[in-house]
């Protein structure tokens, strides 16, 4: 992936770094101020107040934005997540054009950080200002990809659409809520910080009103583990309390990732949709208080790990593969857990690997008084059939069934990357449709 920087922030390293001068991170420092809270020891400075901001070393980071392939899919995940969906009001082909260009140019700002401009004060800043005058990168990427909505008869697309591209259809357990399905476009916020995530959302919001309407979104967060020494790193937990992303594809396994996530030259996918990726994206409620009272080992059972190590049934650690071949009968790991049915570890089933990237979410409480809580799960492939569909599939009448509702989400396909300052976001599907000259 090429790493070209625009909008470098001149002055962002003074302003920036003071406000939110290092630490967070729950390392050997973490450990210590724990250790003096717990104490009691009086760890506040004079001119320390209750109110003043957390600080953080990690406000810089920043992602690539140029490149053949999208940030955020094979990038580390971050602490904090959101997939925020949109009808695209667009009402020619080249207001579309319009819509991506300016869309690449404010996710280009955006992901790079910089200093907004100065206006007269009669008029309404530039910037929404969540995070100070000058915006920091903090590790956000966002992510672009479009529903089969948008293949429809308003810009002539229908033609160049994906071949797999289709609206989410239910499934067994399904309980979709309309409001919370669907889009003409998803973009996927990744950073370190919620409050980036919101910054970059108003921001794209403010600046298409004629052009994007959303349509709802998502947040969600995944929780840091203390680091440990010597001892690779492991998956996060999910609100069911068992580590979600064990055994998921390494995204540093690059043939791996040319097979099972981005489309080939040589598919039988639209040339211009070469270097892009399916996304699907599901809003799974959890019902912790039911799962609360569940026994260990049968919440055990349904999963097929170990709660306290994340271990499979016969392994001792996370990282321990999944052997079914001496438990053909299930005696050791149900034949209805939900790793076996997700993976059967069979001969063919690799054709239906996802590179999951998934973030927990809570939502309050319930009309009926019950925690809204589940998972953002977010996966993707190169063929969304084979894929999580044929996942789901097997998923269906699963025990985990009764603790959880998928209640919303959606199918899209992720645009390839933007190649240089002079590309922009849709622009190899928007030349195949005539709708953008080449060059444009």
């Amino acid at each position: 992936m090429k790493d070209r920087k625009p909008n470098e922030p001149a002055s962002i390293d003074s302003t920036a770094t003071s406000r939110r001068r290092v630490l967070i991170g729950l390392g050997a420092a973490g450990g210590a101020l724990t250790g003096s809270l717990v104490a009691g020891a009086p760890a506040q400075a004079d001119n320390e107040s209750v109110t003043n901001a957390p600080v953080s070393d990690k406000a810089l980071e920043r992602q690539p934005f140029y490149g053949l392939r999208q940030a955020g899919i094979v990038t580390p995940r971050p602490a904090a997540g959101m997939v925020a969906s949109f009808d695209v009001l667009a009402k020619t082909p080249a207001d579309l054009v319009r819509m991506f260009q300016i869309l690449t140019e404010r996710i280009a700002f955006l992901t790079q950080g910089g200093e907004p401009p100065q206006l007269d004060p009669k008029l309404p800043p530039a910037d929404n200002g969540i995070l100070g005058p000058v915006v920091t990168p903090d590790n956000l990427t966002i992510t672009a990809s479009i529903g089969a909505s948008l293949f429809d008869e308003r810009y002539g697309l229908k033609p160049h659409k994906p071949a797999r591209l289709i609206r989410m259809t239910s499934f067994r357990n399904d309980a979709l809520e309309p409001s919370l399905c669907h889009g003409d476009l998803s973009l996927q916020f990744s950073s370190n910080t919620p409050d980036t995530n919101i910054h970059a959302l108003r921001d794209i919001v403010k600046k298409l009103p004629d052009l994007l309407l959303l349509r709802w979104k998502q947040e969600g967060s995944v929780p840091p583990i203390l680091v440990k020494p010597g001892v690779p790193p492991e998956s996060a937990r999910n609100f069911l309390g068992f580590r979600d992303g064990s055994a998921n594809p390494s995204p540093h396994d690059t043939d791996m990732m040319e097979r099972i996530v981005w489309v080939q030259p040589d598919s039988d996918e639209p040339g211009w949709a070469t270097h892009g990726t399916y996304q699907a994206v599901r809003i799974i409620r959890n019902f912790v208080e039911r799962w609360d009272r569940t026994p260990l080992q049968e919440q055990q059972a349904i999963i097929g790990r170990h709660k306290a190590t994340g271990a499979p049934m016969q392994g001792t650690t996370e990282h321990d593969l999944p052997d079914y071949t001496n438990d053909p009968e299930g005696k050791l790991t149900p034949l209805d857990a939900h790793i076996r049915l997700a993976n059967p570890r069979t001969h063919g089933s690799e054709a239906n690997l996802i590179l999951r990237r998934p973030f927990n979410y809570s939502n309050g409480v319930t009309k009926s008084g019950q925690l809204d809580q589940g998972l953002l799960f977010i996966a993707y492939q190169s063929d969304l059939e084979k894929g999580f569909i044929t996942v789901q599939k097997r998923l269906d009448g699963e025990p985990l069934e009764e603790y959880i509702k998928p209640v919303g989400g959606g199918f899209f396909f992720t645009l390839p990357g933007v190649a240089n300052e002079r590309d922009f976001l849709g622009r190899t599907l928007l030349e195949a449709a005539g709708a953008a000259q080449p060059g444009n």
